[in-house]
């Protein structure tokens, strides 16, 4: 009586196991490129006990820190997103210490409620504002760099979001309300945010050999340690049966960091280590640029 469900569970496993290897396999980035004698900044989400903000380090790689990471080419430069004046004492820190910046890769984010120390939805401001200040602080060095590159991970989760601006404007937020699924439409909206943000940064910066692009990376990820027990208990099971390891995921990222001659696709979003579509709203992209640019001015 045992053969039958010890069958169906075999025969179960094995055709997840082929599910995977087939639809969640993902492209792999085939870029030789090599950061040898380049600047480049990652966002590394840290959990600090003692603070529950989220943070994250810049990866300059040109200072000793083998103690933490075997990379004598890494220092790690504390960088608190859901603070405007954290982000400006950052950048201001990088460029004094840094003569060049080849590549910035803006990965941080989180499924978060509460508000910044700015008075932002939590969501918005790490997700979209505090990596939209971090970027203009920086642009000059960047061009002086150029050729370089601003990498942005969206979500494929920004299809699902709009922009409220009269929302944003009046309260800060991309919606209101902070149940579990205001949390996740909150999530879809900033996801959005980063896509129109990287649309206007290559329209702008045309001509200057800085380029830029979006992306989804597809692995599963802790976004979402924070959020509410159902939150969790929805997600662990997708994102462990559906979503692809955090290597795997991470291989459109290095495709947009390192992949040579895709420079003229600057302002597009890819997936899978390929380019999908444009954004179509131009007139959105450039309305939540002018807002940022307000919202993150210094009092």
């Amino acid at each position: 009586m045992l053969m039958g469900p010890l069958l169906l569970g075999l025969l179960s496993a094995g055709a997840y196991f082929l599910f995977h290897a087939t639809f969640l396999k993902l492209p792999r980035c085939k870029s030789t490129a090599k950061l040898h004698g380049k600047t480049a900044i990652k966002m590394v989400t840290i959990d600090l006990t003692i603070d529950p903000e989220v943070r994250a380090c810049s990866l300059p790689f040109s200072s000793p820190c083998d103690q933490v990471t075997g990379n004598s080419q890494v220092v790690f430069m504390q960088l608190d997103l859901a603070s405007l004046k954290s982000v400006r004492s950052f950048a201001e820190d990088f460029l004094r210490s840094e003569s060049r910046l080849d590549l910035l890769i803006n990965n941080a984010g989180l499924v978060n409620g509460g508000k910044t120390e700015d008075g932002f939805g939590m969501i918005f401001g790490v997700n979209h504002l505090g990596h939209f200040l971090l970027t203009v602080l920086l642009l000059d060095r960047l061009k002086a760099s150029a050729p370089s590159r601003v990498v942005t991970v969206a979500s494929e989760a920004h299809e699902l979001g709009k922009v409220d601006f009269d929302c944003l404007t009046n309260y800060r937020q991309l919606v209101l309300g902070g149940s579990e699924y205001q949390l996740f439409r909150k999530y879809c909206h900033s996801k959005l945010c980063n896509v129109l943000f990287t649309y206007e940064l290559a329209e702008r910066l045309r001509g200057s050999g800085v380029t830029c692009y979006s992306l989804h990376p597809g692995q599963e990820t802790d976004i979402s340690r924070r959020a509410g027990f159902w939150w969790r208990l929805i997600l662990t099971p997708v994102t462990f049966l559906f979503f692809a390891d955090a290597e795997s995921g991470a291989q459109t990222t290095l495709h947009c960091a390192l992949e040579p001659g895709i420079e003229h696709l600057s302002g597009h979003y890819f997936s899978q280590c390929a380019p999908l579509a444009r954004p179509r709203d131009a007139a959105a992209a450039r309305k939540l640029w002018e807002l940022s640019e307000r919202l993150s001015a210094e009092p």
